[in-house]
């Protein structure tokens, strides 16, 4: 049974006229929030002699990425004292050390400033925060790997506020830490905390107090809140460890959920809409699709992934284009294209831009982050080895055009070396961390 987007929307995404460009990259998955990047002049394919590393900084260890606002550059980190890190994925390791928040001028890499607190870590893959900081109006939010949030003055760093999410919620705690980046909408800042009635909540973004709580999880999960317009309404989009769910994000009131339990309460990567579909999927082959009333906020079920169908993604959120759908399967590590269309019936799949080989079997929890930029249509991966490959991504193939090596893999997952940050692109430029140095690469077109 094909199933397709509506004509008005095909139209709608072909004629429409492309976004302004923007220079900043102020939280997880840019301006948009959708992966998309947005300006013009970029680089199609790397000079002869690599792109240029405009300059790098020293950084501790973490799997968060860069954010850019303003000029400057914000990255978390954790600042090992005392332990060791090492990657259990069913024990929690114990390290001492500070948990930072730095900040660096986007031009010349010059550190501007540092807050640093004294933080006990106990956590599975222990190697630092993993939600990317957000910048809204003059404050940066960073959620730390323990369950701290923190707002800071964006300029100075100074502290506005801070709260302790399992300790003021009474949360379970998750053994992979904290990892739902903070989503700012209006005058709330939003995440995923865990509890009875906490799964979601919200504060104030100005004070921090509690504004509203929703939803029921003992552990928040790890995936971030989203926003999507449909059905007439704003809907924030949530994904616990045992259910899809909508919100209106002002009030945290419920417009509709659906059950979808991955294993290991590991709700990771972000429900993807396009036009009138909304997919999510993550481990143990846990894959929906669902079509959202053009009426009123509202979803039901049009397939379910079956074990040759659909494409299970957790460390890297994939991206639809028409009914086309790219992501990296956590089974396989192969980056796929599945027909949304078509009950999921997978088009494509290959690990070379993943792991580095073709047909690489046996890996699993491959990671690339997928950026699609706007104007050319192209697709830039960052990968877990630290390569940038410039690639074509449509529904009948996978076509690399150019690849460049930015960063040595510092971390380890299941015996191998990866990096596992997600990127940054501003100001014609990508920005990639490990657990040693944040770098600046130019991929400015002229």
């Amino acid at each position: 049974m094909r199933f397709h987007l509506p004509l008005a929307t095909r139209l709608i995404a072909l004629l429409a006229p492309a976004v302004a460009p923007a220079d900043d990259w102020p939280h997880w998955l840019g301006p948009e929030r959708d992966g998309s990047w947005l300006e013009a002049g970029i680089i199609q394919e790397f000079p002869e002699s690599g792109p240029e590393v405009l300059w790098r900084a020293e950084v501790a260890h973490g799997y968060s990425g860069p954010a850019v606002a303003d000029g400057r550059v914000y990255v978390s980190d954790y600042l090992i004292r005392d332990g060791e890190v090492v990657n259990n994925p069913g024990k929690a390791i114990a390290l001492k050390g500070s948990e930072r928040t730095l900040c660096f001028d986007f031009e010349s890499g010059m550190l501007l400033w540092e807050h640093a607190e004294e933080r006990d870590y106990e956590l599975s893959y222990p190697g630092g925060p993993r939600a990317t900081p957000t910048v809204a109006d003059g404050k940066v939010y960073v959620l730390g790997g323990m369950g701290h949030l923190a707002c800071l003055d964006a300029t100075t760093g100074k502290p506005v506020w801070e709260v302790d999410l399992p300790a003021r919620f009474g949360a379970e705690f998750p053994i992979w830490g904290y990892s739902a980046h903070p989503l700012v909408h209006g005058d709330l800042v939003i995440t995923m905390a865990g509890g009875e009635d906490s799964a979601c909540v919200a504060l104030d973004k100005d004070t921090g107090e509690t504004r509203w709580t929703a939803l029921d999880s003992p552990e928040p999960g790890y995936c971030p809140p989203s926003l999507i317009r449909h059905g007439g309404s704003e809907q924030l989009i949530i994904w616990t460890p045992s259910e899809l769910a909508s919100l209106k994000p002002e009030t945290g009131e419920v417009f509709w959920t659906q059950p979808l339990k991955p294993n290991f309460n590991m709700s990771v990567a972000a429900p993807r809409k396009t036009g009138n579909l909304l997919f999510a999927s993550g481990i143990g082959r846990v894959a929906a699709l669902y079509e959202l009333d053009d009426e009123k906020p509202a979803a039901r079920v049009v397939w379910k992934g079956r074990p040759k169908t659909a494409v299970y993604c957790s460390n890297s959120t994939p991206m639809a284009v028409g009914e086309t759908l790219f992501g990296v399967d956590i089974d396989t590590s192969h980056l796929m294209a599945v027909d949304l269309a078509d009950e999921g019936e997978r088009l494509w799949g290959t690990t070379a831009p993943v792991t580095g080989k073709e047909d690489d079997r046996g890996k699993r929890h491959g990671t690339a982050f997928l950026t699609r930029h706007k104007g050319s249509g192209l697709f830039y991966l960052f990968n877990e080895l630290g390569e940038l490959i410039i690639a074509r991504l449509t529904p009948e193939a996978y076509e690399a055009i150019d690849t460049a090596k930015l960063l040595e893999p510092t971390n380890e997952a299941f015996g191998r070396p990866v990096v596992w940050s997600p990127p940054a692109f501003a100001g014609k430029s990508i920005l990639v961390r490990n657990d040693k140095e944040l770098l600046r690469v130019d991929l400015a077109a002229d």
